[in-house]
């Protein structure tokens, strides 16, 4: 094979560029010696992956449609594994709490990852029966879920039939990036790539189509799309659901807006072919 020496010159700074990472960072974002890596969707017949927008409480409880769908997809599995990390440090106890005890209404049990570090942290993942990622920070979370090497565990054990259940931050970190997030990146991070566990780019807490920063919001991810015009972007309101199973996705519970190119509409509720579809190409 002929390489020009161009090529060469970009693919041998690239390699440099990964070889100063710290080696579990580097061994999660380089692929056959590139970085970074390319296209990022997972799946398996066996994944289970919901997301919510965010606001998933009201008058103190759950949504009950939020309720529903969480019943739907843990079934008979009733210990869950809180991944906090967009979290302050600081806050990270009070939200466990807070969690627990609106999870406890359905007769779900918490513990919160952050009690752990290391390989007592990296065990517990592989432990667990279920996951739930919570909101706060989105750059955070990707990163101290990179720095950690949690990042490569968590999509294993998604990809081996464990439900991952995200919301707001912990539903951008379920797409292949999260270049449509919200958030200001706080903290730095090597790439925008994250789990890849569900098959489009998502954009928590879209207004609904009756709202004023409705018009602003959908201006904003179509600017996204004509920059990046092999993604789709999942607009996903406060308390809606979507869900990944059996290599179907389903919306739960709208509203749920769907961008890709110049294409942008609603998502009626039930199955969504145009998101089924990218899990099947």
């Amino acid at each position: 094979m002929n390489t020009s020496r161009r090529t060469f010159l970009k693919t041998a700074a690239l390699v440099g560029a990964a070889s100063t990472l710290p080696r579990a960072l580097r061994a999660e974002m380089t692929k056959d010696g590139l970085f970074p890596s390319g296209p990022n969707f997972q799946t398996s017949p066996m994944a289970s992956v919901m997301i919510s927008g965010g606001t998933i409480t009201k008058d103190g409880h759950i949504v009950p449609e939020v309720r529903a769908a969480h019943r739907l997809h843990y079934g008979e599995r009733k210990k869950i594994l809180l991944i906090l990390h967009a979290s302050e440090p600081a806050r990270r106890d009070t939200d466990e709490k807070k969690i627990a005890t609106l999870f406890g209404e359905d007769g779900f049990s918490v513990e919160s990852l952050h009690h752990w570090e290391g390989e007592a942290a990296l065990r517990k993942i592989r432990e667990a029966e279920a996951f739930f990622v919570g909101g706060g920070e989105t750059f955070l979370l990707l990163r101290t879920l990179l720095e950690t090497g949690q990042l490569s565990v968590l999509r294993e054990r998604v990809l081996a039939g464990v439900p991952y259940n995200g919301s707001s931050a912990g539903c951008n970190i379920a797409g292949p990036n999260i270049g449509c997030t919200n958030d200001f990146p706080v903290v730095d991070v090597p790439s925008r790539q994250s789990l890849g566990i569900f098959p489009g780019v998502t954009n928590p807490h879209h207004p609904r189509a009756d709202q004023p920063d409705y018009a602003g919001r959908v201006n904003k991810v179509k600017i996204y799309c004509r920059l990046n015009v092999a993604e789709t972007v999942v607009g996903i309101g406060n308390a809606a659901v979507v869900r990944l199973h059996q290599g179907q996705v389903t919306v739960e519970h709208g509203p749920v807006f769907y961008y890709h190119g110049a294409e942008h509409h609603q998502l009626k509720e039930g199955p969504a072919p145009e998101l089924t579809a990218l899990v099947k190409a």
